[in-house]
């Protein structure tokens, strides 16, 4: 789930432990979700791009029903990503610029899209998603929150591997700024390496908040037809606004 500057350690040299810090199995709901606003495409959808796929973990789910092409900035990342899924093709790329030089029937991003920080590279990425995704095709975009629908978080969680290491984490969520159109989320990590040695590490996350209008003049302005959907989910949180990008057939 990257777009991040790559000064970021949780998707450089702590990549490796991202397993360990959020599952696959944490998103099947979540991905089934997405998987039926991709198939509203007006043409049938079977090849899907997903920019900024990070460890892969919704491609996990996803490749069950659509051939996956998964993007990441971060080449940590995508080796996470190429373990759990071999039979995806992935390449490295930044969701604002990267051109593969074809089009899907679909283009997915997930919560990466959080890192776009200033409307200049949100309305990029979301460029990106509409030079790739075939005319009748469709793009789905799911951002952690709005403006209308932010609220403050703290979460934690992580598990034992079965190699003898273990990792837990605190997240906590929260806007020092309303004006700034930002948010921070604080990351703390316990790391437990094989022989028993434990680490700590603090990283610090800038998001983008942008409110609903914002994102839908955007999706509109790049060429889609833009609509939103709330949500549907069992996960005891916030639900989250999606958008989606129609393109002309």
């Amino acid at each position: 789930m990257t777009a991040a500057p790559t000064g970021h350690r949780f998707y450089g040299d702590l990549a490796p432990w991202w397993p360990l810090l959020s599952a696959p199995a944490e998103y099947e709901e979540e991905a089934a979700f997405a998987a039926s606003l991709l198939r509203r495409g007006e043409i049938p959808v079977r090849e899907v791009l997903e920019l900024g796929s990070g460890g892969g973990n919704n491609a996990f789910h996803l490749k069950r029903s659509f051939t996956m092409t998964l993007v990441d900035l971060s080449e940590s990342m995508l080796a996470v990503s190429r373990a759990l899924n071999p039979d995806c093709t992935h390449a490295q790329g930044d969701m604002r610029t990267v051109r593969l030089g074809r089009q899907f029937d679909a283009v997915f991003i997930h919560d990466a899209i959080c890192y776009m920080t200033t409307e200049a590279d949100l309305r990029a990425a979301i460029e990106t998603a509409f030079v790739h995704c075939r005319p009748g095709g469709v793009a789905v975009f799911e951002p952690d929150e709005t403006t209308e629908r932010f609220v403050p978080l703290t979460d934690h969680g992580g598990e034992d591997g079965d190699d003898g290491r273990a990792a837990r984490y605190l997240l906590w969520s929260y806007d020092p700024d309303p004006h700034d159109g930002l948010t921070t989320t604080e990351f703390v990590f316990a790391l437990r390496e094989a022989d028993g040695t434990v680490h700590h590490v603090h990283e610090t996350h800038l998001h983008g908040l942008f409110p609903r209008a914002t994102w839908m003049r955007l999706v509109g302005e790049v060429g889609f037809t833009a609509s939103a959907v709330i949500e549907e989910t069992t996960d005891d949180r916030p639900r989250r606004e999606l958008f989606v990008g129609h393109k002309a057939a």
